[in-house]
């Protein structure tokens, strides 16, 4: 996977301080340093521009830019590297009968993963745009709490929720996040097809590594679901993915008031330097074990709030 977009001078200044120690002897033409964080190499350059590549690029990236968020007020354009024939893609996802599976939590560190699988029949594609499903991204929260009761009513789906102390055990056992990702995207799917007889025309999962490496992590699974359509933006294009999208974020919302009464303290969004801050006060009140219990503790943040 790789990952890139341009930061800001405050926010590349916050980068060669945090990679000083963590720089590669060899530096690229025009790149001011290139880096290991963990499995993820960071070439940040002049320019600029930093690209983030490795197994959990999306992890490290989302970190940075949540920190740009805190520094500047707004979010970095992401730029993410796809094939041409994504680009030129012209299939029709979205007045189709579809199963679309989507997921969210990957980049918060307080929280659980959740991912849904839905079934949408075009006979519900109305419905739907009156309703205003969108990318649970670009609707705001707020709404998501009005539209998400409706659609967990009237919408086919199977959610499933992993724990962080599930998540925790998952990467202590050489599990990394794109394999997390695709176990709980085939259990949803095969979930969702075991409650009924659902008559679609195509299975869609938004892409977030490639086809190959999706089954390759599922080889020692006992049963796996393959007749799947992998595209980049899944939640825009196919309307299945924009309900399971939506729902996962409801869920997750839910699933942080727990954990922020279980916390003592209202636990923040992202991987930012506030989330840094919130849990070095957890651990404070409560020792160290219970990050274990409320956040991914393989996320950069844990050393920082730990040190």
């Amino acid at each position: 996977m790789t990952i890139s977009f341009k930061v800001s001078d405050k926010l590349k200044e916050e980068m060669i301080k945090h990679f000083e120690d963590k720089k590669r002897d060899k530096t690229p033409m025009y790149a001011i340093f290139q880096a290991d964080e963990e499995d993820t190499v960071v070439t940040l350059y002049e320019s600029g521009k930093v690209v983030f590549q490795g197994v959990s690029a999306d992890v490290d990236a989302n970190y940075w830019k949540e920190t740009e968020k805190i520094l500047t007020g707004s979010y970095p354009e992401e730029k993410e590297k796809k094939e041409k024939k994504e680009e030129i893609d012209n299939t029709d996802y979205y007045f189709i009968s579809s199963i679309g599976s989507d997921e969210v939590g990957t980049g918060d560190y307080f929280g659980p993963i959740i991912v849904t699988a839905s079934f949408v029949d075009r006979k519900d594609i109305t419905f739907l745009e009156e309703l205003g499903v969108r990318d649970s991204k670009k609707v705001t929260d707020e709404k998501i709490e009005k539209i998400a009761p409706t659609l967990i009513e009237k919408i086919p789906h199977y959610s499933y929720i992993l724990t962080n102390e599930e998540y925790n055990k998952m990467q202590d056992t050489g599990n990394n996040m794109n394999k997390i990702k695709s176990i709980l995207h085939n259990k949803c799917i095969l979930g969702l097809l075991k409650q009924g007889n659902y008559s679609y025309d195509m299975v869609v999962i938004d892409q977030f590594t490639p086809k190959r490496n999706y089954y390759g992590y599922l080889k020692n699974e006992e049963n796996v679901f393959r007749k799947i359509t992998f595209t980049t933006k899944a939640e825009d294009k196919c309307l299945s993915v924009g309900v399971s999208s939506i729902i996962s974020r409801y869920m997750f919302l839910k699933e942080m008031e727990k954990l922020s009464k279980k916390a003592g303290t209202s636990l923040p969004l992202g991987a930012s330097t506030v989330v840094d801050e919130t849990g070095k006060k957890i651990v404070e009140k409560y020792g160290k074990e219970k990050l274990s219990e409320i956040a991914k503790l393989n996320f950069k943040n844990t050393e920082k709030i730990l040190n």
